[in-house]
């Protein structure tokens, strides 16, 4: 079996090559596939790389992430966001293929005041929502129909991982300053990269590595619970103080502000927060307890693991 794993030089690209950096399973070819080896904004590239790999699994892991530059680079945005994962979807159903992509709370305005559900109407506020968005439909529009292949889009929010990421900027800035002023009205999950990566394979593939049968649609995939980005920051930086990590920031320093007193060139959703029912019943049918316990982590329990492992191997 063939699995091709775009975007290896991000976030949820590195988790993937750890995570299956292990793999013992005999036959089981995965190629990893970054900007140098494809350009996403080129669709002909995309085409023939899939071609001559001849993928059984697809994994999209890349994505245009600058939000307020894509403001100005919307065409490179709707290039890499929405057509470029067209084009992998329509592979997929060609050939039979499955399809696993990552979308964004982004797609949402916020102004619901529940969780969302996957079906809630798509209502981006910005370039970046709205490409991630044309993305989705793409996909839908794709496999709509289709007699074979499948797919997953994960919707997911706050991802952190082996990058740039809020809880390292939160970090770097707590070394440097006496306090540090944090958004307290936008409110979602923080979500591990690791855990995503991890929870995609659990519902894509079984113990040998074989593809699963799930039902195709969108899911929401975050952690349990819910903060603001004030929270986030006051757990991290309580976490690293814990740890014995020398911050000029203490916790209780850090200010709540609103949204409205840090403007950025790009709005965000307020309400980031979304019900994860949805996964939780597939990957209840799988009948996995360990996975089942792996869905489950609480939003708390990855970021300290994360704050942990960050200061013992010295990356902040």
């Amino acid at each position: 079996m063939n699995i091709l794993i775009f975007g290896k030089d991000g976030q949820l690209g590195k988790a993937f090559q750890k995570l299956l950096s292990t793999n013992p399973h005999s036959g089981i070819n995965i190629e990893y596939v970054g900007r140098d080896q494809c350009n996403l904004i080129n669709p002909i590239a995309i085409y023939e790389l899939l071609h001559h790999s001849r993928p059984n699994l697809i994994i999209n892991a890349a994505a245009y992430t600058a939000v307020d530059k894509a403001e100005e680079e919307q065409q490179m945005a709707f290039a890499i966001n929405a057509k470029a994962p067209e084009i992998m979807a329509l592979y997929a159903v060609e050939h039979g293929a499955t399809f696993l992509h990552y979308s964004t709370d982004y797609v949402f305005d916020g102004n619901k005041e529940d969780f969302y559900v996957e079906d809630d109407l798509r209502n981006p506020l910005g370039i970046y929502g709205k490409s991630k968005a044309a993305g989705e439909d793409a996909i839908e529009t794709v496999f709509a129909g289709a007699t074979q292949g499948q797919y997953a889009i994960f919707r997911t929010s706050w991802v952190y991982g082996d990058g740039s990421n809020f809880i390292k900027t939160i970090l770097r800035l707590a070394k440097e300053r006496e306090e540090l002023k944090v958004i307290e009205d936008q409110y979602g999950a923080p979500t591990s990269a690791d855990w995503l990566a991890q929870l995609s394979l659990d519902l894509a593939l079984d113990h040998h590595f074989q593809i699963r049968e799930f039902s195709s649609g969108i899911y929401h995939a975050v952690p349990a619970g819910e903060t603001s980005w004030y929270g986030l920051a006051k757990m991290a930086v309580q976490i690293a103080t814990d740890a014995n990590f020398i911050l000029k920031t203490r916790a209780e320093a850090i200010k709540p502000i609103l949204a409205a007193e840090y403007p950025l060139p790009a709005p965000r959703p307020k309400n980031s927060r979304m019900d994860t029912a949805k996964l939780a019943k597939a990957i209840e049918q799988i009948g996995d307890m360990s996975k089942l316990q792996h869905y489950k982590r609480h939003w708390t329990d990855e970021v300290k693991t994360y704050v942990t492992q960050l200061i013992q191997d010295k990356l902040i």
